[in-house]
């Protein structure tokens, strides 16, 4: 690699001799490479990963597992739990007898995967990590009780020494551990409300005292980068860490309010990013429908729904379902949320030509054989999608409608003509999330007479449906995870001939379930009858009013 000449490796191998020493240690003592550049070489020669001090949340559970003594003696430190595996960062990653001592501490039959560091990072790290309170309520104990200067200073300084640095991070690691996808932190009059949305809704988790929210907004917009004087415009952030192996980056919004800036964190977890599109959660006959749609070679694909409706996520499986060498995938979105390998993946950025319209003139100078494009706003970037579908390419994209039908006067809305949408529009697809019943606790009971009218079935013979109870699993919600629920409108000559001739989205509907179309809410009452989600959870995602 060109750090050390041929002289300096002949002094390094004749002090080896007298001292015994590694090799890799001899060369930083001699002054000769840094400790990182080590650790970088060990890593790539290894096939290791590099642990990265400054960008990981170590778990506390790890450091009880093992203790400190333990960690300096043989230079080692426990930095998460995933499944049957621990990852441990390692000074000396071919130490057998490091790996062996630290095995007893480990559940049995656990697999130990060594991440590569250099010893003083590690040193470094048991020091920071051990011996403080990592504990939401500890922490704020530690607050109320201790003197504790709570000025910037002190925030940017050596971190986990500070129990603020720790409030923050314990408040982030404990978002991510339940699931959560935005962490909101709301002054009021006297506290604090610290509130998750956790599949889709709002749950309060605590309150703090009114007296640490400066030192806590402060904290925040320190590590995401923010103006940390400006308190009276919007600003937004962000930041990111490691935690075991996955990558989390977290998007910080900061608005002023009556009582303070109020903070909400979008988690952006890209480990459980891209799924596959068997377990987008599609009907028999929806998936049947999707496959079919998606072999054909050119068009567009609209995905529609509100914003959180998993829109993305159902378009990113799609894309990694038709990903591979023989084909060239662009992207243009606002931000890019997911980093898929071989798809070539561009961002819309304000103020430059590279807005979605001129963006998406610039990608089809750049050979692909499938467009996604982030979401269709105006009518410059509808043109522009259209056109690349005219040309020969499959396209994908979002757009905000209410159900799939409605895309169509919604495209007609931004100045596409019925003649250009007929013929190049392959399908439509709607979604949203209902929550799901909890595996562990739900069970299942008859339906009411009520529950069978909103069925459409004979109360005569209830069907048995799906109850939620509560579990320590789903905190006593009833829910864990959310379901998609679906309605998918194909396109072909039939259908576009009927949008040519200007007819009602009834019509055009009633038609559509000839070619296996069904609407969201019956696919969404299937899935009640399978006990996967209740109509409760149905009713919040889906208009269900008609049936009442």
């Amino acid at each position: 690699m060109g750090l050390i000449s041929k002289d300096q490796l002949q002094v390094a191998l004749y002090e080896r001799k007298r001292t015994n020493k590694l090799l890799g240690t001899l060369l930083v003592d001699l002054g000769f490479i840094t400790e990182a550049a080590l650790s970088a070489v060990l890593a790539s020669s290894s096939g290791y990963e590099k642990f990265d001090l400054q960008g990981t949340v170590v778990e506390p559970e790890m450091l009880k597992r093992i203790p400190k003594e333990v960690a300096l003696r043989y230079r080692v430190l426990p930095v998460a739990m995933e499944g049957n595996s621990m990852r441990l960062a390692m000074a000396d990653i071919y130490d057998v007898l490091a790996l062996d001592q630290t095995r007893k501490y480990a559940p049995p039959g656990c697999e130990i995967i060594p991440l590569v560091s250099s010893e003083a990072e590690i040193l470094q790290a048991i020091d920071q990590f051990y011996g403080y309170e990592f504990s939401l309520d500890g922490i704020l104990r530690e607050l109320e009780t201790g003197k504790h200067d709570v000025s910037t200073a002190a925030l940017s300084g050596e971190g986990y020494v500070h129990p603020l640095v720790r409030l923050v991070n314990a408040i982030v690691l404990d978002a991510v551990k339940t699931g959560a996808s935005d962490i909101h932190l709301e002054p009021e009059g006297a506290f604090v409300r610290l509130r998750y949305r956790i599949d889709g809704v709002m749950q309060q988790i605590r309150t703090f005292h009114k007296d640490h929210w400066p030192a806590i907004s402060h904290r925040i917009k320190i590590v995401s980068g923010m103006n940390i004087a400006d308190k009276l415009n919007p600003q937004d952030g962000r930041f990111g860490f490691s935690m075991g192996s996955r990558k989390i980056d977290f998007r910080v919004a900061c608005m002023p309010t009556v009582h303070g800036e109020n903070i909400v964190i979008r988690i952006l977890d890209k480990s459980r990013s891209v799924i596959s599109i068997d377990s987008l959660g599609l009907s028999e006959g929806n998936h049947n429908l999707l496959h079919r749609l998606i072999r054909r070679p050119e068009g567009i694909i609209i995905v529609t729904g509100p914003t959180g409706s998993g829109k993305t996520t159902t378009l990113y499986a799609v894309l990694s379902h038709i990903n591979s060498l023989e084909r060239n995938i662009m992207t243009l979105e606002d931000p890019v949320e997911y980093e898929v390998q071989l798809m070539r993946q561009g961002q819309v950025r304000e103020g430059t030509a590279m807005n979605f319209a001129d963006g998406v003139r610039a990608l089809l100078r750049q050979d692909p054989d499938v467009i996604f494009i982030g979401e269709v706003r105006d009518n410059a970037t509808a043109a522009m999608a259209l056109r690349a579908a005219m040309t020969g390419h499959q396209v994908y994209t979002t757009l905000h409608t209410n159900d799939a039908a409605g895309a169509i006067p919604r495209l007609h809305d931004l100045g596409l003509s019925h003649g250009l949408l007929a013929g190049n529009i392959i399908g439509i697809m709607a979604q949203r999330l209902a929550r799901r019943l909890c595996p562990n606790c739900g069970t299942r009971r008859p339906a009411t007479a009520d529950e069978c009218r909103i069925l459409g079935i004979d109360p005569t013979s209830p069907p048995e449906i799906g109850e939620k109870v509560g579990c320590g699993e789903c905190r006593f919600t009833g829910y864990k995870g959310r379901l998609a629920v679906h309605e998918l409108l194909p396109m072909n000559r039939t259908i576009d001939e009927m949008i040519l001739a200007g007819s009602s989205l009834a019509n055009v509907r009633a038609e559509a379930r000839k070619f296996g179309y069904i609407p969201i809410a019956e696919d969404g009452i299937q899935k009640v009858m399978q006990g996967l989600i209740t109509l409760e959870s149905l009713g919040r995602a889906v208009d269900i009013t008609d049936r009442l």
